[in-house]
């Protein structure tokens, strides 16, 4: 699928649920894709880009940000502490803020450096033990926790269980942003963007849809 496809998918997708034009944001997620499909994205003049692992993100966009300008890149994957000062001068986005060290670690180098990226908060809507997040019951006194400490917090994010109904967990994130006067919401991926955005997604993380499969190898 072309890139222009997800495109007119989107644009489609937000007519269906009287959403503006423009208002869902695609982030092409380019973990352990070749170095060729990311380059092509961005010769197509897409600048929104996606990372799991800090270290890959730092190995690859340093040098692509040389030879494209604008691009801003959103790191999508769990975040160790001691990655957190190098994830803030990578990214414009961090989707992935789960506990309450994270959060201290990332106020405090923001108060030495001045400057934050955009933060979501990962809520674990499945509650599923193997899976980052703050518990759904938990997100409230976490926001309030994030908020206090001056963080520029944005929305939340999840990723709903593969085997369950991906709206249900879609709609409890909605319902969690919007009693905390949240407007931003990370989710939805490539097989259920279109729900999410039925659902109010402002951010959705498509990979695979993209570039194709990835590059395990």
């Amino acid at each position: 699928m072309s890139l222009n496809e997800i495109h007119t998918r989107i644009a489609a997708a937000e007519a269906r649920a009287g959403r503006a034009p423009g208002s869902v944001r695609v982030i092409a997620v380019s973990k352990l894709q070749p170095l060729e499909r990311v380059t092509a994205v961005l010769e197509q003049g897409h600048r929104v880009f996606g990372e799991n692992r800090v270290q890959e993100a730092a190995g690859k966009w340093p040098e692509l940000r040389e030879r494209f300008d604008g691009v801003e890149l959103h790191l999508i994957g769990p975040l160790q502490t001691n990655k957190a000062r190098a994830a803030m001068e990578l990214a414009q986005a961090i989707h992935s803020v789960d506990r309450p060290k994270l959060a201290t670690t990332l106020a405090r180098l923001a108060d030495e450096t001045g400057a934050c990226p955009d933060l979501f908060i990962q809520v674990n809507t499945g509650e599923e033990a193997q899976k980052a997040g703050v518990l759904p019951d938990e997100a409230d006194a976490f926001v309030k926790q994030v908020r206090d400490l001056g963080l520029p917090l944005r929305g939340l994010m999840c990723i709903p269980p593969v085997e369950e109904e991906p709206s249900l967990h879609f709609a409890l994130l909605a319902k969690i942003a919007a009693r905390n006067g949240l407007e931003g919401l990370s989710m939805g991926m490539s097989g259920d963007f279109e729900t999410a955005i039925a659902q109010g997604a402002t951010h959705v993380r498509v990979g695979s849809a993209i570039f194709g499969a990835r590059d395990t190898g």
